[in-house]
């Protein structure tokens, strides 16, 4: 079970990048006194950028600094991030930090597209530069409209030998309903051996079901010798008005991380009954912190009303 512990953090839109939303949050240690929290916010065009706050490592509820900037903005025109930079994961790669992202895409018929990307940063993660101009993954025979918010994992084998593995999303199709255009995406898989250059062929961990019509940003974590997987699911229909439909927390688990079995009833954490997060749970990155099991997660929204934390009761 996850006990709440609240609010954390929600922009005031003073500033011209920051009008709405702190997005897909990400913790990310900096030492014994502070947590870095990066996370996409919106300027009055709704493109997502990345920036971070710094939390009290023994006080998770106190914000301690409010980054003034992006660390990484929208791409030129043209490019497949024209019109947003999401982060996603974040890995620490000797004197760097590698970000791999989610761009955003306007499309005419589909609303937007997505790819995956990956930004460096060289400075201690205050800004990051793009590796490449182009995405690493796009839509594929397999992705056959976009890929989006991946989560990623290096194991090292016993020779030295580093294995690359990502859980990412994966859109099918678009259907237009009460004429506007839904998206249908899964999470897939994906393995590499440089980080860079990615074999995907297909293989879906967890996909759809008699409610589920789209998954949100997997976060994969290995516990002994169990991989676990949470994420935010939904239907297809009403889910940004009805609280029946939204986004809510799901589980699942696995031996080899590709095969998985959906644990929803044991995610241990339901929205609210009122406030923040009583009508979305969405997004949710964990991390361990002071030999406990900590959730970062958004609420109503999609991030509108900023994220939060919950802490584990107990190991599963």
């Amino acid at each position: 079970m996850w006990i709440k512990k609240g609010l954390i953090y929600k922009t005031d839109g003073q500033k011209p990048f920051s009008r709405t939303h702190a997005q897909v949050p990400f913790a990310f240690p900096l030492n014994d006194e502070r947590l870095r929290v990066y996370f996409a916010t919106r300027d009055e065009n709704r493109s997502s950028s990345t920036s971070f706050v710094e939390l009290d490592a023994n006080d998770l509820s106190k914000v301690l600094y409010v980054h003034d900037k992006p660390c990484l903005s929208k791409g030129a025109v043209g490019m497949f991030d024209e019109t947003g930079a999401m982060p996603s994961w974040f890995l620490k790669r000797g004197d760097e930090i590698w970000l791999y992202y989610t761009g955003w895409n306007k499309s005419e018929t589909a609303w937007y597209r997505l790819g995956i990307g990956l930004a460096i940063s060289r400075d201690g993660g205050l800004t990051f530069e793009r590796a490449y101009d182009g995405p690493l993954l796009d839509r594929s025979i397999y992705d056959q409209v976009w890929v989006a918010q991946p989560c990623v994992m290096v194991e090292t084998a016993a020779d030295g030998t580093e294995r690359w593995r990502m859980w990412y999303l994966s859109c099918t199709k678009i259907e237009i309903i009460n004429d506007h255009p839904e998206p249908f995406y899964d999470v897939k898989y994906a393995e590499s051996k440089d980080g860079i250059t990615w074999e995907r062929k297909g293989v879906v961990c967890v996909g759809y079901n008699e409610f589920t019509d789209a998954i949100g940003r997997p976060a994969v974590v290995k516990d002994g010798d169990l991989y676990k997987m949470y994420y935010s699911y939904r239907s297809a229909t009403d889910f940004r008005t009805s609280i029946e439909k939204s986004y809510r927390i799901g589980y699942a688990e696995s031996k080899d991380g590709i095969t998985w079995e959906r644990k929803d009833e044991q995610a241990g954490i339901e929205r609210s009954a009122e406030g923040w997060d009583s009508a979305m749970m969405d997004y949710c990155h964990l991390f361990q912190h002071q030999d406990k099991w900590t959730m970062l997660y958004n609420g109503n929204g999609f991030g509108a009303s900023g994220f939060g934390y919950a802490v584990q009761e107990s190991n599963q």
